[in-house]
Order: C-alpha cells, then sequence, then structure tokens
C-alpha cells in the first residue's frame, strides 16, 4: 500500500508500507478521505508538534472517512461507510473520571506523543480497534464525514463554555476550527454568532457556515464586553488578550486554539476585573457521534473543505493548508476514494 510518511522537519515521503493486518477485535479500513489538522502541519513544518518531536517516520492523520476492509469478526461489511474516533483512551484518575480524553497514557491517531510513535491514516489502509469506528447513516457522504473529527473538537469546545442556548457568540479566528466552531454554536442554540479574523477569505467562509457578523481585526472594531462566550480558536496571544477584553462581566473565554508550551504575553486584567473565566480545551469525548448526525443533518458544513489533493500531492496539500489566506480545511484523497 502507499503511505505518506514525515520523516522530519520539511519532510515527507509518498512510498510503499506494508499493509497491515487487523488482530482480534480491531478492523481494518480502506482509508478514503484524511483531513490535514493543525498537529499535522506543526510535525511537518517544525518537526513536532509542542513537545512531542518527530523521532521515528510518522504517517500524519486522525481526520479520516473511508470503508470497512476486512472486519474479522464479520459484525461490519466490507465497503461499509464509516469515519474513526481516533483516540484510545488511557488510566482513568481520580476527578477526572468521567474525561477519558483526559486521561494519561493514551494515544491518538498521527501521534508522536508515543513510542513507537502511533500511526496515522494518510494510508490507503489502516487497522483501528473495533470501538473507535463509527458507521456512517444513511445519506452522510464519506467526504463530509472527514469532517467529523474536528467538528468533534468544536463541539467539545462549546460544552465547555455550558449552555449556549440564547448567548451571543464570538468565533476568535475563522481558521477550520474556527469555521466548525461558529457550526458547532448555531447546533448549540446560539443567538447570535460573530466570528473575527485577520484575512477577508476566512471571513467569506465563516457567513456561509452561519456566522451572522464578521469582525475582520485591523479594520473592523470588536465590540468590548459584548459577548456571553468567545470561542478563541486562534492561539495567538493578541487575539486572547482581544477575547479577553471582548467577554462581557461573568462571561467564558474557551481557548480552544493551541499555543506553544513556552511563556507568551497575554492581558489578563480584564479577565480579573470582570470575574470572567478563561476554560481550557482538548479534543473531545464521545462528541464526534454528535458532529455526525449534523454533518448528516446539514450538509453546507462540508463547504468547509476547500481543497481536495490526492495522497501523490501530499507535500503540496501541505503547502497549501497552511495558507489561511487560500484554503480552510485540506483534505487528502485515497486512491479509490469514493465521494
Amino acid at each position: 500500500m502507499r503511505a505518506a510518511f514525515i520523516d522530519g522537519k520539511d519532510q515527507i515521503e509518498v512510498r510503499d508500507a506494508p499493509a497491515p493486518a487487523p488482530g482480534p477485535g480491531e478492523v481494518r479500513l480502506r482509508v478514503d478521505y484524511v483531513g490535514i489538522c493543525g498537529s499535522d502541519l506543526h510535525y511537518f513544518f517544525e518537526g513536532a508538534n509542542g513537545e512531542y518531536v518527530v523521532r521515528e517516520p510518522l504517517v500524519p492523520g486522525h481526520e479520516l472517512s473511508g470503508r470497512v476492509d476486512e472486519d474479522p469478526s464479520g459484525r461490519l461489511a466490507p465497503g461499509t461507510p464509516v469515519t474513526v474516533h481516533p483516540a484510545r483512551f488511557g488510566t482513568s484518575e481520580p476527578g477526572i473520571e468521567d474525561a477519558p480524553h483526559l486521561w494519561p497514557n493514551g494515544s491518538y491517531l498521527g501521534s508522536a506523543s508515543t513510542w513507537p510513535h502511533t500511526q496515522g491514516a494518510m494510508s490507503e489502509l489502516v487497522v483501528v480497534r473495533e470501538d473507535m469506528v463509527r458507521v456512517l447513516p444513511e445519506g452522510l457522504p464519506v467526504r463530509r464525514a472527514v469532517l467529523a473529527e474536528p467538528l468533534g473538537v468544536a463541539l467539545h469546545a462549546a460544552s465547555r463554555a455550558g449552555d449556549l442556548t440564547g448567548k451571543t457568540v464570538l468565533v476568535s479566528g475563522a481558521g477550520p476550527i474556527g469555521l466548525l466552531a461558529v457550526a458547532a454554536a448555531r447546533a448549540r442554540g446560539a443567538a447570535h454568532v460573530t466570528a473575527s479574523d485577520l484575512l477577508e477569505a476566512p471571513l467569506r467562509r465563516a457567513e456561509a457556515l452561519g456566522a451572522d457578523a464578521v469582525v475582520r481585526i485591523g479594520q473592523d472594531e470588536l465590540p468590548q464586553g459584548a459577548f456571553d462566550v468567545v470561542l478563541e480558536c486562534s492561539g495567538a496571544p493578541v487575539a486572547i488578550s482581544a477575547a479577553v477584553a471582548a467577554v462581557r462581566r461573568r462571561g467564558v473565554v474557551v481557548q480552544v486554539g493551541m499555543v506553544p508550551a513556552e511563556p507568551r504575553p497575554v492581558n489578563l486584567a480584564p479577565l480579573i476585573s470582570k470575574e470572567a473565566q478563561l476554560v481550557g480545551t482538548f479534543r473531545f469525548r464521545e462528541e464526534i457521534d454528535e458532529a455526525i448526525a449534523l454533518l448528516a443533518e446539514r450538509p453546507e458544513i462540508e463547504e468547509a473543505i476547500t481543497h481536495v489533493l490526492p495522497l501523490e500531492d501530499a507535500e503540496s496539500a501541505f503547502g497549501i493548508a497552511r495558507d489561511a489566506q487560500t484554503s480552510s480545511k485540506v483534505v487528502v484523497s485515497l486512491p479509490g476514494a469514493e465521494n
């Protein structure tokens, strides 16, 4: 089979690899589509994602959709369309029994956080545990289902803010996760959603996904103290400071965008004076199931996908995904991919 390997900083190669064989309790999938995530970009362009350094060839990709190739149990027929929950949860700890996505010693597809690395899905075939497989509902195309994992991330971020019914929400940063955060806020009952970004093109995409208003940073004024909830999806220090200023008194800022593992200047003074909350969010628990249902109900969410490139052009796909003006969600298609 063919697979893409990140061998280090600025090094990616598509080459032959042995086809994996499923064992007991596992299913082999034929991958159709893999989305490129921010962590994938870090692994390629920096050779590391935060503290997790690429130490051996790494197959990236944890956002995937495809079809069953072989299920030794016979439960799933070959050709069944599916997506995947990419986590294997670790060991429970006191205080986080209900949050398996935070348990230590777990793993995630396409991650250098483990040794050996947990290989990802940017390959023709991938083997996963059977409990990670999610069968697609009737009417949900395999291509759109590639958004299930990142939409699950956005829905979990919305959960961290509490009940959004009737709330005014600012989505800071209209990149791929920001666009899906707009959709998530809408699905959770927000009364008004504003999206902000430095660039014009992402804001137009945010409107297509349901934003009521857009603010172009540096050109338009971002209202201060006006939002019940801010979903901060950029991770830029200046944007985090702006989010704290934009949230209302006793409002909630959810930090969705990842930040480097190093000190960065952020103005938290308004957080104190307004008794606002700054809340972290990390991956998701089971929101991927809600994401699948939402993707089936709202076909327009597929507009978040701006580019689909074949596996052999993986390096070009990573370059396009890095350009926020040109792209939103960039997806790699595998040979024989179905729509």
